[in-house]
């Protein structure tokens, strides 16, 4: 199964869909005196097709201008995420914080698939976790990830890595990311790092399932055991 994540799920039970419109006024007030306005200039009563087909249209823009700038959903097809983020479950991914700052370490990111992937033909966006910050040096080890020479605590782990990576130097605005079922995703360790213009958001809420709601950030303590 891919580990790229599909912006358009179509799961068996949908979440609630969004409030309907309210109702406009078409009605024309009456002049206070009768030498106020004619009839014959009064603005004729809104075509309520017309005024229906204009809400929609300002919906239809309204959430387009949201998913490009502010938030979006996501769902997850496959379990490289795992135990953090099994597969089916639906994401509102936010856009506006790294306007502000750069990605943290431990942030789940959702981010376009580097020149390295365009390459072999994957298009859809994925989904990892950023381990590796600009100008660090990291190594896989032992079962462990290194940072500058230092163990990172790792909590959330579905199992330990079992393979050596590196050491390597993530160059300047780039990323290494990877998943949290460590042996089985299609990360960093395979096809190197993430360029920052690559990165749409970072996941912020699971919405669904229901017993599943809530926000999704670093597990803590997240250091290396040095610090």
């Amino acid at each position: 199964m891919s580990d790229q994540i599909d912006p358009t799920p179509q799961p068996d039970a949908q979440p609630p869909q969004g409030l309907p419109a309210e109702p406009l006024s078409t009605s024309v007030p009456k002049a206070a005196n009768g030498g106020g306005i004619s009839s014959a200039s009064q603005r004729p009563a809104d075509n309520p097709w017309v005024e229906g087909l204009k809400t929609i249209g300002v919906s239809i823009v309204l959430a387009l201008g949201i998913r490009t700038f502010v938030a979006e959903a996501r769902y997850i097809p496959s379990g490289s995420m795992l135990p953090t983020l099994e597969i089916n479950d639906r994401l509102i991914v936010e856009k506006v914080s790294y306007l502000f700052q750069s990605p943290n370490r431990g942030d789940i990111i959702v981010f376009v698939p580097p020149d390295q992937l365009n390459q072999r033909s994957f298009k859809d966006a994925f989904i990892k976790r950023v381990i590796g910050l600009p100008g660090e040096k990291i190594q896989v080890k032992n079962g462990q990830v290194f940072i500058n020479d230092q163990p990172l605590t790792e909590n959330y782990l579905e199992s330990p890595p079992d393979y050596e990576w590196g050491p390597e130097i993530v160059p300047a605005n780039s990323y290494l990311v990877l998943g949290d079922n460590r042996n089985n995703s299609f990360d960093s360790h395979f096809w190197g790092f993430v360029p920052r213009e690559n990165i749409i958001g970072r996941a912020a809420v699971r919405f669904w399932p229901p017993n599943r709601i809530g926000g999704i950030g670093p597990e803590p303590p997240y250091q290396t055991q040095g610090q």
